[in-house]
């Protein structure tokens, strides 16, 4: 394992120097897994995991939401299928449909509603900290 990978001992294949998913059968996965019959409704997995870098597949029920936070570093919402609302500060809402891309920037706090079942890949840059150190 790498060094840069050494500390990610629970997924180790997710810091792979070439990684290849299938996003439907990841999916279906998600489909089947048991938080998608929780109460929270929804499931997700965590694609790529690199020190300063994330991809998430996210799967929603209908009616389902992930209450008001915010990421450390900058973040990306691409959506796959159904739809979605991001609630932002100000009340402003951004309704995403299928191949819609929203950017956030670091430490901006928005809640997420899926309007139908939905699914989207969930991109997260954290700062380099060791640059920093």
């Amino acid at each position: 394992m790498s060094s840069q990978g050494a500390h990610l001992t629970r997924l180790p294949g997710l810091e792979a120097e070439v990684i290849r998913v299938n996003i439907g059968k990841e999916l279906e996965k998600l489909k089947q897994a048991p938080s998608w019959q929780r109460e929270s409704g929804r499931s997700s997995e965590t694609l790529t995991k690199y020190n300063e870098f994330r991809i998430v597949l996210v799967r929603m029920k209908p009616g389902s939401y992930m209450s008001q936070h915010r990421a450390e570093g900058p973040i990306s919402i691409h959506i796959l299928q159904g739809k979605i609302r991001v609630h932002l500060p100000e009340d402003r809402i951004e309704e995403l449909d299928p191949g819609e891309l929203l950017t956030l920037d670091r430490c901006l706090e928005h809640d997420v509603e899926a309007v139908e079942e939905s699914a989207f890949l969930l991109t997260i840059a954290w700062p380099d900290t060791a640059s920093k150190e």
